[in-house]
């Protein structure tokens, strides 16, 4: 099979949010809340260990109330942001702002790094003439976050989980982003971190490959196998 299309997922495959500690202090500063250094480490370990930062830990303990809105969190806007902010409320922060605050700054393209080899990847497919389409669970539109780090211009296409109402592994969202590239799924690749979100795309005949989840100093040359797989 000769791939003429690669999609990629977003969050722990071509960008890694940042770390719970980085997240908060940002906020913290921004709306000038003093908080001791120590306790700035308390609250961040806590609210990674409720999963209320979008792209990292998942929650350890998901409360009941939560469940239903976890299960669906990317098919709507309201819908993500109801489910982090729900459980960054698990939390006792110490001002009320700092729970939509929080949400804001992890939308932002300064709260996001690209791996190191995803522009160096994006690159080469694009100048090769193979298509490239980003498929996200989501709740917000991550295009800024492409064009702030000098990516967005070897991206064709973006399927984004919210905008269609329906998640990963959901096939119907991997045929839209085959679609959208322009490409039969039997000709396309998928590559993501986590094997049942983006192993969805097998259904439909695309060929699947996984990367590892890791900081970005821990994966600097992740993606490069994908250019193998691809010629």
């Amino acid at each position: 099979m000769k791939i003429k299309g690669v999609l990629f997922d977003f969050s722990g495959t071509l960008f890694r949010i940042e770390s719970a500690g980085s997240w908060l202090r940002a906020v913290l500063d921004e709306l000038s809340v003093p908080v001791p250094p120590e306790e700035v480490r308390r609250y961040a370990v806590q609210l990674a260990v409720a999963g209320a930062l979008p792209g990292g830990p998942t929650p350890q303990q998901l409360p009941p109330d939560l469940a239903g809105l976890w299960a669906t969190r990317d098919e709507s806007a309201e819908r993500h942001r109801a489910a982090y902010t729900g459980l960054a409320r698990q939390v006792a922060l110490p001002d009320p702002r700092l729970y939509d605050a929080l949400y804001e700054r992890h939308r932002t393209p300064d709260a996001w790094r690209p791996y190191a080899d995803t522009a160096e990847v994006l690159g080469t497919l694009k100048r090769e003439g193979i298509g490239v389409g980003v498929i996200s669970n989501i709740g917000w539109d991550p295009r800024p976050v492409f064009r702030a780090h000098g990516v967005d211009e070897f991206v064709d296409s973006y399927v984004l989980s919210y905008e269609h109402g329906i998640q990963k592994p959901d096939p119907r969202l991997f045929g839209a982003a085959c679609e959208a590239i322009g490409q039969d799924p039997r000709d396309v690749l998928m590559v993501g971190d986590d094997r049942t979100a983006d192993g969805g795309a097998a259904e439909l005949g695309c060929a699947v490959h996984f990367v590892d989840h890791l900081p970005v100093e821990e994966r600097p040359a992740g993606l490069r196998p994908v250019l193998a797989l691809t010629r």
